[in-house]
Order: structure tokens, then C-alpha cells, then sequence
């Protein structure tokens, strides 16, 4: 199933949510909608099911007008399935009653319902807890109850509103890791909204990085990580560094500092360098700084450098260095956006 949006435009009273936004989603396709929190992904992700209504622009599902001129089909004739961030899941009801329920409005016969909730069950591995209450389960069970009861009805696409926003770490790369495996299995259209950064690059075909209502980048998420369009995208995708400066030659300086750069930075004039934390070497010869603090992440260790009003990251191997002492750091790998005129 395809959705289409074109031209989508949403306010709340004298303040623009969604402002002209273009956006194609492809059968089968996992895209996710990435963004600070009010930049408009979930008011996006409501006007998709039929939650909202766009005030200006076009909503096409599967090539069909759902929103527009020609009128708003309602939400339950859309074909799609929805799970929520707060989970959503009735505390009176039993696990199979609250999964079974889109079905029973549905009036699907007994045998068939049955059928479809075993399996809707046997999907998020529930089924032992199936006459289980609400109440005696965990966060990462309730999210699964509510996942089952979205997919129960068999819907062609799948919507995600931060679905593990309310789970501790644990539990949101266990479910992280149910949510793939399901797309897998399933091989729905899945659009998924989130802040995490981590949670995108890990399931996304694409992401949509959003900035105040609009789309800054749309690709895969190995070349929204490595090319960047704009330094928004760098800073949000990966926590990159972002050097504000000037560039001359096979030079940057930035807030007193001068770094050498790589040839292909093609860096000229005023502008911002993005620079990841493992794009910089530690410990080889380079600009001089001085550590402020050395936190050890396990598989690397992350080093922290003072620069101008901000702190410089890197990540690599165990240096002896010591916080207070001077380092020397290298541009490996960067990015230079011009400032524009």
C-alpha cells in the first residue's frame, strides 16, 4: 500500500505544525518520521490515520484521495492500524479481549476470530498470558497486547506513535528488536515516529529527519549518517560536531583553534564544519587541546574538549591522557557547509 502526501499543511490556531510538507511512502517500506519534539512528525503520523485534518494539501492512500478536495474518508475506512505511545490498552478487559476487540466490532465469526488471534498473539509471543489482566503485566507486555491488537485486523500499513517512548532501556531494545523481526515476518508498511535517533537508524528503509514542520532530508540511514544536507541533520543523525568558522585552504579556524583539514572538505570562506566524534583522532599529531573529561563507554572512550562556548567530542581507543592535559586532535573525515548569504 502506498501513501501519498502532498503539500500537507496543519496549524493550530496562529501556530504552523506542518507547513507544505511532500512525502511518498512505498509499498512494504519501513520510513520513519525523526524529529526534536514538536517539529510536527506526530501531527503528520494523525493526518496519515485520519486523526486530523490537514488544512491545506492531499493525503493519497494507495492512489486514492483520503484527504482533499474530494473530502475525508473516515479513519476506520482507511485500512490501516494504529499503536499509540501511552499503549492504550483497557485495564477491564483480558489480553485476548483487548486484542480481539477491533474483530468483535467487526463481527468476524467465532472460528475465524479465534484463528486470527492466536496468531496476532503467537506474533508478539503472548500467548501464555492470554487471560492475563492488564494490570499484572509489564510496560514491554502492554506495548506488545497493544502491537497485536494494530496488526489483528491484518491492516496494509502500520503507524507507530513513539510506541516505546514509556519503557525503560532494557525494554526498548527488546521491543525494538519484536518490531523488526515483525516487519520481516509480516512484510507490512510500517511509518514510525520517533526522537531516538538510534531507534531510526536501526529499523528504517528511510528516514525523514523533520525541523519545524518540514522535511530537511529524506534517505537511508547510512547516507543521512554520511552525507548529511544540512548541519541540522549532522547534529540530530549522530550527534555530529558542528564547528562554526572560517575556512582557507587546507585550514579551519574555529573559536581561536586552527585544524587541518582533509582535501576532500573543499571547505572555502565562513561556515559550519560538521565533524563526527569518531572522525577525529586523538592522540596523533594535530591541533592542541585540552581534555576536560574522559568517559569510558565500554567498547571505546569518549573525549571531551572545550571550544569556545561548546565542547568538542571524539570517540576512540583508551588514550593515557588525563583530564587537564593537553591533546592533540586531527580532522579525519568532515563536512563543510558555506554560510549562507
Amino acid at each position: 500500500m502506498t501513501i501519498e502526501l502532498r503539500g500537507v499543511r496543519k496549524s493550530f490556531g496562529a501556530t504552523s505544525v506542518v507547513g507544505g510538507l511532500d512525502l511518498a511512502v512505498a509499498p512494504g517500506e519501513f520510513l520513519t518520521l525523526l524529529g526534536p519534539s514538536g517539529c510536527g512528525k506526530t501531527t503528520t503520523l494523525r493526518m496519515i490515520a485520519g486523526l486530523e485534518a490537514p488544512a491545506a494539501g492531499t493525503i493519497h492512500i494507495d492512489g486514492r484521495e483520503v484527504d482533499g478536495p474530494s473530502g475525508r474518508v473516515p479513519p476506520e475506512q482507511r485500512g490501516l492500524g494504529m499503536v499509540f505511545q501511552s499503549y492504550a490498552v483497557w485495564p477491564h478487559r483480558t489480553v485476548a479481549a483487548n486484542v480481539a476487540y477491533p474483530l468483535v466490532l467487526r463481527k468476524v465469526p467465532k472460528a475465524e476470530l479465534e484463528t486470527r488471534l492466536t496468531e496476532a498473539l503467537r506474533w508478539v509471543r503472548l500467548e501464555q498470558l492470554r487471560d492475563r489482566m492488564p494490570g499484572a503485566l509489564s510496560g514491554g507486555q502492554l506495548q506488545r497486547v497493544a502491537l497485536a491488537r494494530a496488526l489483528i485486523a491484518r491492516p496494509r500499513v502500520l503507524l507507530l506513535d513513539e510506541p516505546l517512548s514509556n519503557l525503560d532501556a532494557a525494554l526498548r531494545e527488546d521491543l525494538r528488536a519484536e518490531i523488526a523481526a515483525l516487519r520481516t515476518r509480516l512484510r507490512t508498511t510500517m511509518i514510525y515516529v520517533t526522537h531516538d535517533q538510534s531507534e531510526a537508524l536501526a529499523l528504517s528503509d528511510r528516514i525523514a529527519v523533520m525541523k519545524a514542520g518540514a522535511i530537511e532530508q529524506v534517505d537511508t540511514p547510512e547516507r543521512l549518517y554520511r552525507e548529511p544536507a544540512t548541519p541540522f541533520v549532522a547534529g540530530f543523525v549522530g550527534g555530529a560536531n558542528l564547528l562554526e568558522g572560517e575556512a582557507s585552504g587546507a585550514e579551519f579556524r574555529s573559536s581561536g583553534e586552527t585544524f587541518d583539514l582533509p582535501a576532500e572538505c573543499n571547505a572555502a570562506g565562513a561556515g559550519t564544519l560538521v565533524v563526527r566524534p569518531e572522525d577525529l583522532a586523538v592522540g596523533v599529531d594535530g591541533t592542541r587541546l585540552t581534555l576536560s573529561a574522559r568517559l569510558f563507554l565500554g567498547h571505546a572512550v569518549e573525549y571531551r574538549f572545550p571550544l569556545g562556548h561548546g565542547l568538542l567530542r571524539a570517540v576512540g581507543p583508551t588514550n593515557a591522557a588525563r583530564p587537564g592535559e593537553p591533546v592533540s586532535v586531527r580532522v579525519l573525515r568532515g563536512k563543510f557547509f558555506p554560510r549562507a548569504r
